[in-house]
């Protein structure tokens, strides 16, 4: 086999390593609220779990992506974090009450933390700067076709034999996850580039301490982090409390009402992620940021005033296009606002630490507004948020000229001390 199609080979697997980790990263996801609900919990205690689960992985962002930046032994990482999560889902099932639901929660989101430093890394390594646009968007369309079909799979399980059925797919998946990482060739893998060096950098002495108090102080990168802290602290809860929502207002059946939500949202952000791409290569990242910002408003807006069943086709249609666009454009900025500074994953972990303390909030926050009003205050409470997010990234991008180079496809090679 020449190298050429060998490398080609190895790209078809990443492929595959995308859809199968689009279940397993994120558990029983909003299959387990519903479970749980099935079990007689209150949503402000299923809130409350979520949002340790949320708060075990935020602290551990950072300090992983800090890891896939200085190992070369990512595929290892990601094995371990896949083998960590489909234990920590099983915990649910073997054990009942607060405490097992609340263990199985912070393994599986540390573990979680891993995967995405590791693979953005990964993929990095393989393609380049040059070629990351193009290839997170086709990583982004396997990851949500792979969201897509294991939900409709999940769906049907759940049909007949409940929700514990849906653990033994993500575990299928798990399978398949490792079953591709080994077929991904290491020597395919530039361990330079994969942490945002230079070729030519790569038998120099980097001076870690000094670029990494220079992450912490990057405006440019805070001001891109806070701005999904806000989006986040209004995305993350919206689905799951969809699902539950219908479950307590309408009696639809849970697996299958939120294995339906869960499909129309991946199959937008299949088309979604693909044009992303196109337009990051063309525009840059800007318009990516703006329209995600600008959906998810619409989309609680929409969930909270129209009580229906079938609000999800234009909720989870707008989901598609915010989360489709934030695949792309979030690992494409950090790892151009981070170019030349060796630490793109550990940037990365930063601003998934950030936005996850927005993600962990959500549930507790979209959950006592849900308990002690109701469903639809709720929505409404989730869709102020991001409205915060839009008016801190436009003022971002008005006075950061390093950010609005970067949004507009502008190169930085290296991490300035944006202080002040």
């Amino acid at each position: 086999m020449t190298d050429e199609n060998s490398r080609a080979r190895s790209l078809m697997f990443l492929s595959l390593l995308c859809f199968a980790l689009a279940d397993v990263r994120d558990g029983l996801g909003p299959f387990l609220g519903v479970y749980l609900q099935e079990q007689g919990w209150m949503p402000d205690e299923i809130g409350f779990v979520m949002t340790v689960g949320g708060l075990a992985e935020l602290f551990c962002n950072t300090p992983l992506g800090a890891l896939a930046d200085h190992t070369r032994r990512k595929r290892g990482l990601i094995a371990l974090s896949v083998l960590f999560i489909v234990l920590g889902c099983g915990m649910v099932f073997i054990w009942s009450g607060a405490p097992a639901a609340g263990c199985s929660r912070i393994l599986q989101s540390i573990a979680a933390a891993a995967i995405m430093p590791a693979l953005t890394g990964i993929t990095l390594g393989m393609v380049g700067q040059k070629g990351l646009p193009a290839r997170l968007g086709v990583n982004e369309a396997w990851s949500h076709a792979g969201n897509a079909s294991t939900a409709v799979l999940g769906g049907l399980v759940g049909y007949f034999w409940g929700i514990p059925g849906v653990f033994f797919v993500m575990a299928c998946m798990g399978a398949a996850a490792l079953y591709s990482l080994a077929r991904i060739n290491a020597s395919h893998i530039d361990y330079n580039a994969a942490r945002g060096l230079d070729a030519q950098e790569g038998g120099h002495k980097v001076r870690h301490a000094r670029d990494i108090r220079l992450l912490f102080l990057n405006r440019a990168l805070l001001a891109v982090a806070l701005t999904l802290f806000f989006f986040h602290l209004g995305n993350a809860a919206l689905l799951p409390l969809l699902g539950q929502s219908a479950v307590a207002r309408f009696a639809v059946n849970g697996a299958v009402y939120t294995a339906g939500t869960v499909v129309l949202a991946q199959a937008t952000m299949i088309v979604v992620a693909l044009w992303g791409a196109r337009m990051a290569e063309k525009k840059g990242y800007g318009w990516l940021f703006l329209l995600a910002l600008l959906a998810l408003p619409l989309r609680g807006a929409i969930a909270g005033l129209w009580a229906s069943p079938w609000n999800i086709i234009p909720v989870q249609m707008l989901d598609g296009v915010g989360a489709g666009l934030l695949g792309v454009a979030t690992p494409g900025i950090i790892a151009r606002l981070l170019q030349g500074s060796g630490h793109i994953n550990m940037g990365l972990g930063l601003v998934l630490t950030i936005q996850g303390v927005g993600a962990s909030l959500s549930s507790t926050y979209g959950g006592l507004f849900a308990h002690h009003v109701s469903y639809s205050v709720a929505f409404l409470a989730l869709a102020a948020a991001p409205c915060l997010g839009l008016a801190l990234f436009v003022g971002a991008v008005r006075r950061l000229p390093a950010l609005a180079a970067t949004l507009k496809g502008g190169t930085q090679q290296a991490l300035p001390p944006q202080r002040g």
